[in-house]
């Protein structure tokens, strides 16, 4: 609906109102035997006046319309600043309420971002420390070469990637993190994920294929490997036998396949979604949603897409297509 119909609708009442006036004074002349003339010379008049003083009225309101409109775009401190001169005590009771409630958001901000800071203080310090008794249980297991050892050893690995997945969590909540693009090798973060995780490959027996490249792209290494590792430990978890393969695809995009239980195809379009587990998340009773979550969302900061194709009882391929530049939102 245009403002005009709109300003007309809200009115419609008085309008009609001065047309029964009107209609009124018709009446009581007519009944009187008086000329109509002398009550429609008038009206005519007065619908002339009325019509300007109308036009009038609606250019204001719209002009204040317009002007509300850019204001809506406005945020905090500008928005106070930018506030029109109040016309009428009502504009000026209104303009205390959005300075009123202004100033509660600054102190409600404040207080999040110093709860949020606090709470980004003690995870950082707690994962510091969780990570002392476990390289102390690594350690130990060093000197022995069991299957008993080997089992401990993979479960240390995964504490420690949960205990990441944490603070990573966490920091995906922050307004920036220490994102630093540089022109880094597929190859050399592959080979260091494929490193960490070979206790899980030996353990389960599985085959893996793999076929390196000398593709490089620019991107964040950290962040990468996260991803990667992420990628990688939900191969191995979900798969029992046959192999996982890693190659690049056309200049930049990696993959990632293996010959898993595969993905029900009701639960491949929530399966980036925060906190959604799925039919196989549910059957294994420890899965988080978060993994696929935050490598979604790394994905997306580092200027990549993610995309996963899964049949059941076949497998799932997991494609990262990566560039060869920083993302426009950290270039700018």
């Amino acid at each position: 609906m245009t403002f005009a119909a709109q300003y007309l609708q809200e009115r419609l009442r008085f309008l009609l109102l001065e047309m029964i006036f009107a209609l009124i004074f018709g009446i009581v002349f007519y009944l009187y035997h008086l000329p109509l003339s002398a009550v429609l010379y008038p009206a005519i008049l007065c619908t002339l006046l009325g019509t300007a003083c109308l036009g009038s009225s609606m250019y204001r309101d719209y002009r204040k319309h317009k002007l509300l409109t850019e204001l809506k775009a406005l945020r905090g401190n500008v928005l106070e600043s930018e506030l029109p001169v109040p016309v009428a005590a009502e504009e000026q009771d209104y303009q205390e309420i959005i300075r009123s409630l202004c100033m509660e958001r600054r102190t409600l901000e404040e207080h999040h971002a110093e709860a949020y800071q606090e709470m980004i203080d003690y995870f950082t310090i707690w994962v510091h420390q969780i990570k002392t008794p476990i390289a102390s249980m690594r350690l130990n297991l060093e000197s022995e070469d069991s299957r008993l050892s080997q089992r401990l050893k993979s479960d240390l690995l995964h504490m420690e990637h949960y205990v990441e997945m944490v603070l990573t969590y966490i920091k995906m909540g922050a307004e920036s993190t220490d994102y630093v693009f540089a022109e880094v090798s597929l190859d050399k973060i592959v080979r260091e994920n494929i490193r960490k995780l070979r206790g899980d490959f030996i353990i389960k027996k599985l085959r893996l294929v793999y076929e390196p490249t000398a593709a490089t792209v620019v991107s964040d290494e950290k962040w990468l490997s996260f991803v990667i590792e992420q990628l990688l430990s939900n191969a191995l978890k979900y798969t029992s036998e046959g192999s996982i393969s890693i190659f690049v695809e056309n200049p930049g995009t990696l993959c990632i396949c293996d010959t898993g239980i595969g993905i029900a195809p009701e639960d491949l379009p929530r399966i980036f979604e925060r906190g959604y587990t799925g039919t196989n998340g549910r059957r294994d009773k420890h899965a988080s949603g978060l993994g696929l979550f935050l490598c979604k969302e790394i994905c997306r900061c580092l200027g990549a897409e993610i995309t996963v194709s899964s049949q059941v009882g076949a497998g799932t391929t997991v494609k990262i297509a990566l560039h060869n530049e920083p993302p426009k939102i950290l270039r700018n």
